[in-house]
């Protein structure tokens, strides 16, 4: 049985009946040095329980997989151990130990044009890990923290053009009006140099230490301002919506139907679509408006001709209904389109 999935990091969280399982024990992947050894575990090519060995060759490695899988509502977070262990189709899922035996990883992406393992393997972080996999059990979504920035990595093109110290951090090219870091008092131009006492050089690690986070989480970021100055800003990370609270698993169970995840849209958004009102789909699973196309992103304006205003309205109208049900859509590319089915 899935308990949950979580498309930003890749992980779902599956539930197996059954008795006397032996639980693996957990490793801290923060610990993991460059050159330490470890060992992937999975099915290559079906060949089950195959181990093979590695080392730890990078951390906090981005290659863009997940940026390619995930719909437009989605933040990827790739912040990958890159290893030099031999992993193959079938390895996906499978565990990265270190020699105590215990997880640091899970196996998830290979680099190669072949399909087929070409010295480079790539596994999510276990720290990420249990972060993800305990707000799945617990709310069956991830509580995701937002600094609310854009941000991007310390190129030395980027140094020359702006004048910074040295190639440290992670350059912040924007600020999201009212979000954490806004706030907070972090501007344009700042650079963030560490998350609490950990140290980030790059995207990938400045949104894997925030990725282990959740709403209501009070963090302190050291960041190195226009003017040289160095200065630790405290804030308290907000979720999408702009909220530090949680999200309670009635609500939750209130912005689901039909195997989709609904949120209201912000101001903006309406007026980019030039509409008064509507939701969007931000998770989907299988289900029937997957089935008939619908998508992350995917904005609901109208049911059976009645303007829908907020979530629950809409999931009231869909779960309730055991007639037909007639949407009006905009669908991802910006067409307005119409959707029937039968309940």
């Amino acid at each position: 049985k899935v308990v949950g999935a979580d498309p930003s990091t890749d992980i779902a969280v599956l539930k197996i009946e059954g008795k006397n399982f032996q639980a693996v024990n957990f490793g801290n992947s923060d610990d993991l040095k460059i050159g330490e050894w470890v060992l992937a575990v999975g099915n290559p090519f079906n060949l089950t329980s195959t181990v093979t060995a590695g080392i730890v060759s990078a951390k906090a490695r981005n290659i863009n997989l997940l940026s390619e899988r995930s719909g437009q509502d989605i933040v990827p977070i790739e912040s990958f151990i890159q290893t030099d262990a031999a992993v193959n189709p079938g390895n996906s899922g499978g565990a990265l130990v270190n020699t105590k035996g215990e997880l640091v990883g899970i196996n998830t992406a290979i680099a190669s044009q072949t399909g087929s393992y070409a010295g480079y393997s790539f596994a999510v972080p276990v720290n990420l890990v249990k972060k993800v996999m305990n707000d799945l059990i617990e709310f069956g979504i991830v509580q995701r923290g937002y600094l609310g920035v854009k941000i991007s990595d310390v190129s030395q093109e980027l140094k020359e053009k702006n004048k910074l110290k040295d190639l440290k951090g992670v350059y912040v090219a924007e600020v999201v009006d009212g979000g954490s870091a806004d706030k907070a008092g972090i501007k344009n131009g700042d650079v963030i140099l560490k998350i609490g006492t950990k140290e980030v050089n790059s995207v990938a690690n400045l949104q894997e230490e925030i990725g282990k986070k959740r709403p209501g989480d009070k963090i302190e970021v050291l960041v190195r301002q226009k003017d040289g100055d160095e200065v630790i800003k405290e804030l308290v990370l907000r979720n999408k919506e702009g909220e530090t609270s949680l999200i309670s698993k009635e609500e939750i169970k209130r912005n689901v139907a039909l195997g989709a995840t609904f949120i209201e849209l912000t101001e903006k958004e309406k007026k980019e679509l030039n509409i008064s009102s509507g939701v969007k789909i931000s998770a989907i699973t299988a289900g029937k408006l997957k089935s008939l196309g619908l998508g992350v992103g995917t904005v609901i304006t109208k049911i059976n001709n009645e303007t829908i205003e907020t979530v629950d309205q809409l999931t009231s109208k869909l779960n309730g209904n055991s007639r037909g049900v007639l949407l009006e859509i905009i669908n991802t590319s910006g067409r307005k389109d119409y959707v029937g089915f039968g309940l």
